[in-house]
């Protein structure tokens, strides 16, 4: 199987040996590593009764050695603990044909999570027979509404854009309604990159559309860049005629990870929030906020982009499942 794209090499390997899951995490390249994965994976009854859930982890090649002194840390942790180091391992096989197996691994792997860019995410979608979550890429608006304080709307843009921008939860999208456009427009190349380049920082590339561009310099816009992940310093930014247009462009565009709107008007907020179909939509809130961490649930395993069954950061309890135990005395139905 071929796989396009950097994330290609991001795959995810699970195997099922005498009792042992493996968990394989693959990198693309030198732009990110690609965290991958975790699976759900069945009880084991040689146990005694206990759940065993084993691990393997495996970085690719760029990052090989770091991910087996992970391990090995881990193994001492857990040994030191009293566990058995042995639930957790390293898999160094990085072929294409072990993500295949993965994939379409159906009986031994319950669940897989690729996490990275968006050709490993194809992939999975396409290719897995075994249940799948999506963790969509993160092309995340923020709208700033008519009734916005416009102060406010450039510092979480300022924060959304800029603070990370390589990660999923930046924005990548800015819209501006009409009405405020020629007053905000300025303010906001002011902050992102005229300022910004004073003090050294890089700056922001604002890519415009005809109406922005009437208003403020830039580069002009063309109709994948509001379709684009940029994961850098690049914001597409758009003018709307009203709310309803913002959000039809955020439900055209948007990959239903995190979208904001910035107003200070309740029914305008109620209306983007009910009219938008994002896993998080937030009300005058940079979308950085998108985190297991900053949502309480800890450590994070990915932003699901379904609806089903987890939706948006996923913790410790959206990758765990249940089962119902009935205790009785000869009850009949």
């Amino acid at each position: 199987m071929s796989y396009s794209g950097d994330a290609a090499e991001q795959v995810v390997r699970m195997s099922l040996e005498t009792g042992e899951v493996a968990v394989r995490l693959a990198g693309s390249g030198a732009k990110q590593l690609a965290i991958l994965i975790y699976a759900i994976l069945r009880e084991q009854k040689k146990t005694a009764g206990k759940a065993r859930l084993t691990n393997m982890l495996r970085s690719g090649k760029e990052a090989f050695r770091t991910a087996k002194a992970i391990v090995a840390a881990l193994k001492q942790g857990i040994a030191s603990a009293g566990g058995d180091p042995d639930i957790v391992n390293i898999v160094e096989d990085t072929s294409h044909q072990s993500a295949t197996e993965i994939m379409q691994a159906k009986g031994l792997v319950d669940l897989l999570i690729p996490r990275g860019g968006a050709g490993l995410i194809r992939a999975c979608v396409r290719n897995a027979t075994v249940p799948c979550i999506e963790t969509g890429t993160g092309i995340c608006h923020v709208y700033v509404d008519e009734y916005a304080d416009l102060d406010k709307a450039v510092r979480i843009i300022e924060n959304a854009k800029t603070s990370r921008p390589s990660v999923c939860n930046a924005e990548e999208v800015c819209l501006v309604h009409r009405a405020v456009a020629a007053r905000f427009l300025p303010m906001l190349k002011k902050a992102l990159v005229d300022d910004r380049a004073a003090q050294g920082l890089t700056p922001v590339e604002l890519r415009l559309d005809t109406a922005a561009a009437q208003i403020i310099d830039g580069k002009s816009a063309s109709d994948k860049d509001f379709d684009t992940e940029y994961l850098d310093y690049i914001l597409a930014v758009g003018v709307v005629d009203s709310l309803d247009a913002a959000i039809a462009h955020v439900l055209a565009h948007s990959t239903h990870h995190s979208d904001a709107i910035v107003t200070e008007d309740a029914a305008s907020a109620e209306r983007f929030i009910n009219g938008t179909d994002s896993a998080a939509t937030y009300v005058n809130v940079s979308t950085r906020f998108t985190d297991g961490g900053e949502f309480g649930l800890g450590c994070e395993m990915g932003i699901s982009t379904q609806k089903l069954h987890a939706r948006g950061p996923m913790g410790l309890d959206e990758l765990s499942t249940y089962k119902y135990i009935i205790r009785g005395d000869g009850q009949i139905r």
